[in-house]
């Protein structure tokens, strides 16, 4: 062998612009800025890997050094346009920025630039995979990047853009490279195939198109590799499946027939030949994972669409027709995030082939479970009367749950009295049951509504009714004021009396700040609203009743709004606010502060009260 063997990839290297497959709208760009001679001193390639962002970059620096340029067309023989083919010139500098990132590298580079072309119109870099420089290697080229010395050109190629500063980028014309079309790679392998007379079918060529993910050096890698097997027998799918590990379709569209069959045995009994073949588990669902999209796409989409999106022969196209023809797409979205779930468990257990057999047959189980006639036949009969009932819970009140799995849950139907004349006869046999959806909805949501209050008790007891109207009051501080210093003369629905001997808080209640607290919890007490209020200093003919005063604690059946706040002892803060309260009123104000202290002091609660007469105590600031 007298020459050294060239990869394809390397030997089928697009050296002009017209030679790069797909990128037509950079193309065009880079053409137009050679021939209006606006070439700008920084560039931005940015895309997936193989498409073409290293090649286009060297190609533009051909076209800008060659010496009939700048040309969109290079000779490609003068002595410039050769180096930058064998990758040796002098003025075109590629720098693999994976491994010159560090800032020493790039004032490497800032040394360098200042110095003139030796032989070439251009000085131009060429900074690969440049997203790997460091924040500081970034900074120390923003401004040469930003205005670099004549004559000299920057072009920074990198697959993840979001990496680089954004002071770098908007320095530079960007430009976005896509994603080859599978068209355009199976096109180019086909010339490269004939060239190279390697004998391979079309439809292994989509193979490889579609293994590549839209990068055409990975197309040119695989076919490459493919080439080694020989010229005496086409190359087929089955090939490219045994030497990349892949499952044939056929296999593939077997096994999944018995999933969706809910063919358990069968189902595993072809994965144990899968997986005697040399498959690794993860391989195994990832190529079903891959099955299932072909099948969702030929389910929802158009028959040309689904050819694009596939890249399968006809055959296989009507076997998946046939197959979406006997299942629903929820179900294939089932299946599909079900496989990619155990994707995810198989990468992390110390016993995939365990978990593939789950997976499998849990699929199969899935199947089954979720088709959608047996979900309408059984909604079906819940709308026709049938025994099966929503379950109904509430977070407040948990229902028992049925004691054993077979027992038939009860029809849950709470039971609403009507009202009726007090002389009417009751008719003892029950009516037959017809209740239409929303009276059905009306009675099970009055089921578990919330229990009202309880209502306040209307008898005589003046005293009662004074600590219900006490209970009401929502300030702590108010309702102690109340309890110290106000009784209680008349309490009813058409008035209330109070009377205060205390001119200082009387006018708090009559205009000042309280006098709304004491008008919402009156107006509660009797459920009405603008209830008659009068307060007043004490008088001769008032009679006091006696009696202690009870406050009524909260009801503990949990309400669906917010608790009611918690009755607390007045801090000395809430006596001070008190204190500014009757300071800022017109009335006479306090002596001085000790005394303002001293009457608040007896403003507290009833278990303050207990432990002061148990340990004959007071309350002190």
């Amino acid at each position: 062998m007298n020459e050294k063997y060239i990869p394809l990839y390397r030997k089928y290297r697009p050296q002009t612009l017209e030679e790069v497959v797909g990128q037509e709208h950079i193309k065009t760009a880079l053409a137009n800025a050679i021939a209006m001679d606006k070439i700008s001193h920084a560039y931005l390639f940015t895309g997936p890997r193989g498409t073409g962002k290293t090649s286009t970059a060297r190609i533009f620096a051909k076209s800008l050094n060659c010496v009939n340029g700048p040309t969109i067309h290079p000779c490609g023989e003068c002595e410039n346009c050769r180096d930058i083919t064998n990758s040796v010139p002098m003025d075109v500098i590629e720098i693999d920025a994976a491994s010159n990132r560090k800032v020493e590298d790039a004032q490497n580079i800032l040394e360098k630039v200042m110095y003139a072309p030796v032989n070439s119109r251009y000085k131009i870099y060429i900074i690969d995979e440049v997203h790997m420089l460091s924040t500081t290697a970034f900074n120390a080229l923003l401004k040469t990047l930003e205005e670099p010395p004549k004559n000299v050109i920057f072009i920074l190629a990198t697959t993840e853009v979001h990496k680089v500063l954004d002071t770098i980028k908007s320095r530079c014309q960007r430009f976005d490279f896509r994603r080859i079309t599978t068209s355009d790679i199976v096109k180019h392998l086909r010339y490269i195939s004939d060239s190279e007379k390697i004998n391979i079918t079309d439809d292994a060529l989509a193979t490889i198109a579609k293994n590549s993910a839209g990068g055409m050096r990975d197309s040119i890698a695989l076919l490459d590799q493919l080439s080694v097997l020989g010229t005496q027998n086409a190359i087929t799918t089955d090939d490219i499946n045994s030497l990349l590990g892949r499952i044939s379709f056929d296999i593939l569209h077997q096994l999944s027939l018995r999933i969706l069959e809910s063919n358990h045995a069968g189902a595993v009994e072809i994965l144990e030949k899968i997986y005697n073949s040399g498959n690794e588990p993860v391989q195994i669902l990832q190529n079903l994972l891959d099955y299932l999209k072909n099948l969702l796409i030929i389910k929802n989409c158009t028959s040309e669409i689904a050819i694009e999106l596939t890249q399968l022969n006809d055959v296989q196209l009507n076997d998946l027709k046939s197959q979406a023809q006997n299942i629903e797409t929820h179900q294939i979205i089932s299946l599909c995030d079900k496989c990619a779930s155990y994707i995810k468990e198989l990468k992390s257990t110390n016993n995939p082939r365990l978990w593939l057999e789950i997976a499998i047959i849990d699929m199969a189980n899935l199947a089954e479970n979720t088709k959608l006639e047996d979900l309408q036949a059984r909604l079906s009969a819940l709308e026709g009367g049938g025994t099966i009932a929503p379950r109904i819970e509430s977070v407040a009140h948990a229902r028992p749950k049925i004691a054993e799995r077979h027992a038939e849950p009860p029809v849950v139907k709470p039971f609403v009295p009507e009202p009726q004349p007090k002389n009417e006869v009751h008719n003892t046999e029950p009516e037959p049951k017809q209740q239409t959806d929303s009276s059905s909805a009306a009675a099970v949501e009055n089921e578990f509504a919330p229990m009202p209050k309880a209502k306040v008790s209307s008898g005589d007891d003046i005293m009662t009714l004074w600590g219900n109207l006490l209970g009401n009051v929502a300030s702590a501080p108010t309702r102690a004021l109340l309890k110290q210093w106000a009784k209680p003369v008349v309490i009813n629905s058409d008035e209330v009396v109070l009377s205060i001997k205390n001119e200082i808080y009387l006018q708090q209640f009559v205009s000042g700040s309280k006098k709304a607290v004491l008008q919402k919890a009156v107006d509660e007490l009797f459920g009405q609203a603008n209830t008659k209020i009068t307060v007043r200093l004490p008088q001769p003919d008032d009679v006091v009743p006696q009696g202690n005063v009870t406050i009524p604690k909260p009801s503990p059946v949990p309400q669906p709004s917010k608790p009611e706040p918690v009755e607390k002892t007045p801090s000395v803060e809430d006596i001070k606010e008190e204190i500014d309260e009757v300071e800022n009123s017109d009335d006479e104000p306090v002596a001085n502060s000790e005394e303002k202290i001293a009457k608040f002091t007896d403003i507290h609660s009833d278990t303050v009260n207990m432990v002061m007469d148990l340990f004959d105590g007071k309350v002190i600031e």
